[in-house]
């Protein structure tokens, strides 16, 4: 049986070894992690056990039955979905699997030429919008694999219409590093990515612009498991993460089936 385009597009560009230079990319870069949870109190736990600003509630969300938190970190975010309806996306997910890593956010500067590589690779897009300040295309997770993976063009370029409005005044120190994803067959799992998002992958990972990297190991089920970030205080973030009863191992916080794993202090 042929192999679907967009599992083979990449292949050529992962190779074992890579000569990654920062200078390589300045997009995609990683702009929002998204947590599907069964509860609003995730959005609470993050805010206290984080020291997080005020989250963006944002009502445009109700399109897919869902309510949900946004909370700025530097000029990045992080989201939590929670379904108010049985027959929300997000709902389907947890009942496959629990709570966990539900979407990777990327900006990109040129949507016409993405959507036109996702049609030639045969990739489905699930939803497409085009509003003044954004245009954004989601793209169907039994395609990609592991998550669903969201294409947006802000204008100007580093604006964030999903932060909502003065997000700057809201946001905390930080940044979103990088993700984990996992699967039974992670280099099949990262050609898809590196194919979706067209950029090169080498050894386990794919390096996207102004550092952000994905990695892909092997493990059972295919999910986003990780989301990896620089934030001020960990010493701080994890005491606050025991008082509360979350698992906690190292540098590493679980909340909502997601692995937080902080970098530097």
């Amino acid at each position: 049986m042929a192999v679907p385009l967009h599992e083979t597009a990449a292949r050529g560009q992962i190779g074992k070894k890579y000569a990654w230079r920062d200078s390589d990319m300045t997009l995609p870069r990683l702009r929002q992690l998204v947590i599907a949870s069964e509860t609003t109190d995730t959005i609470d736990t993050l805010k206290t056990v984080f020291a997080l600003g005020e989250p963006f509630p944002d009502p445009g969300v109700a399109e897919f039955g869902l309510v949900n938190g946004v909370f700025a970190i530097g000029d990045q975010f992080l989201e939590v979905v929670v379904p108010v309806t049985d027959t929300a996306p997000a709902a389907r997910f947890m009942a496959r699997g629990g709570p966990g890593g539900y979407m990777a956010i990327f900006e990109i500067d040129d949507m016409e030429q993405a959507r036109a590589r996702a049609e030639r690779l045969g990739i489905r897009r699930v939803w497409d919008i085009d509003l003044k300040d954004i245009s954004a295309s989601h793209l169907h997770p039994a395609d990609i694999g592991g998550a669903i993976v969201s294409l947006d063009q802000p204008r100007p370029a580093g604006a964030w219409r999903w932060g909502g409005p003065d997000w700057q005044g809201r946001s905390t120190p930080g940044k979103l590093t990088g993700a984990v994803l996992a699967s039974p067959d992670p280099m099949r799992l990262m050609a898809r990515w590196c194919a979706a998002l067209d950029v090169p992958g080498g050894g386990s990972g794919l390096k996207l612009a102004d550092g952000g990297r994905l990695k892909f190991i092997t493990a059972q089920t295919e999910r986003l498991i990780a989301f990896e970030m620089d934030l001020p205080d960990v010493e701080g973030i994890l005491a606050r993460a025991r008082a509360a009863d979350l698992e906690v191992e190292g540098r590493s916080v679980w909340v909502a089936g997601v692995e937080m794993r902080l970098g530097k202090s």
